[in-house]
Formats: structure tokens, sequence, C-alpha cells
């Protein structure tokens, strides 16, 4: 990461505001920092790439400055190259870009880098861990889907397990970090970490029950899922 966000392989929790409160967006951020959450994770959807449609570069914008830490821009989208500038712009410091979302990914990460962000790629559960593997040197992150993507609240998908360990081979001893994105809960979270993974996304796991009126709640469900994934990492 950037010198204020240094590279390291302790487990971070990324709460997806997906499952926030659409409406006070900017209150949830700050309450999900406060409560715990190393990242905040922010799927942005087209409607194309996958079915469902959230939000775009304005809401990041808007988002920004609610933030303290880690904005995680994970864009589900395709052509995802031409938005590249708008969501850079917008503060992002790790924008993810999906290996099936167009021809070039290659190009779509130097443009990425170029921006000066840093440059995730990420792989839906039909895609094999073989097809990042001459992108590892230009890449800071690898999103694993452990969901199809376009929804929140899905059912973890349990043979991406052998994805993230072959994944975590591949990098080896490169600062790369490796995401998990789809069904994290803290009965998921020590598989994948146990697997290589130090990257959560928890959408629906960390917002459930709280709000930012009684934003222990998210406190709470946070240091479940980083407890139960720390009791098994090694």
């Amino acid at each position: 990461m950037s010198p204020a966000h240094p590279f390291d392989r302790k487990i971070k929790i990324a709460p997806s505001i997906l499952s926030a409160d659409f409406a006070n967006f900017g209150a949830e951020c700050e309450a999900i920092e406060a409560q715990g959450a190393d990242w905040v994770h922010v799927d942005v959807m087209d409607g194309h790439f996958v079915p469902n449609i959230t939000f775009g570069a304005a809401t990041c914008a808007a988002i920004r400055k609610h933030i303290k830490g880690v904005m995680d821009v994970h864009l589900m989208i395709s052509p995802v190259d031409p938005y590249l500038d708008g969501f850079a712009q917008a503060g992002a410091d790790v924008i993810t870009a999906h290996v099936e979302a167009g021809p070039h990914i290659h190009r779509t990460l130097q443009a990425i880098r170029a921006h000066g962000v840093k440059a995730g790629v990420a792989l839906n559960p039909g895609t094999p861990a073989d097809a990042v593997a001459d992108l590892l040197d230009m890449v800071d992150l690898v999103c694993v889907m452990t969901v199809n993507p376009g929804f929140g609240g899905q059912k973890f998908i349990a043979s991406q397990i052998a994805k993230i360990r072959k994944l975590r081979s591949m990098i080896g001893d490169r600062p790369i970090h490796i995401e998990i994105d789809g069904g994290v809960d803290p009965a998921t979270a020590p598989l994948v970490a146990q697997a290589g993974a130090d990257v959560l996304v928890a959408g629906s796991a960390v917002f459930r029950g709280g709000s930012v009126t009684t934003p222990e709640v998210y406190g709470d469900n946070i240091r479940t899922i980083r407890a139960a994934a720390e009791g098994t990492y090694t």
C-alpha cells in the first residue's frame, strides 16, 4: 500500500458498503472505521457485467472525506478502462478490475497504476488462478470471488478455497494481498485465512443488526470475524 498504509499480511476486515444504509453512506463509513474496520470496500456494479446496479465515481468522491483509511474500490463493470480516471480522481486507494471484464486486463492494470493507485485483479468463481499468472508482477491485490458477483448475501462457494491456496503459492514473497469477496462470516473466515487470504470483505456479516445509532453492533461483528480468522491463520 502507500507509505500511510504499508503492506503486511495481517488480517484486514473490509466491510462492503453494499450492505450499508444507502441514505447514510458518510455516517456508515465513519461508524465502521470507528468500530475497527481496516478498509472500506466499495462494490461498483453496472447492470451489464453483473446483474445489479449500485453506484459510481461520484458516490466514491462523496464518501472519500468520511474515510480515514483505505478506500478499496471493486469495479464489477465492463468496459472498465474509460472509468478508471474517474475513480482515481474520486480518491480510491485500490482499484480492482475483473480479469473477465475486457480483452486487455494487462493494459487496464497498467492504467490503474499510472494513476498512482494500487492495482487489483479479481477472479470470478469459474475463472482459474492461472488466469493471473502473468499479471502478478503488476498487481498489489488479487480478489477471489467466493460468490458469483452481483448481489450481497449469497452463500460462500467452498470450492474457491483451493484457488486461494494456489494463489498464495503462486504469489510467494511478493507484496500482494489476497482478498476474499463473498459469503465471509465467522464460519468461513478461518477457512480463507488458513488458505492464505489477508483481506476479508464482509457485507451483511458486518452490518447485520446494527446502524449508525447502534454502531457497537458493527464492532462486535467485526471483532468476531477477525477473531475467527486469526484463530487459524499462520
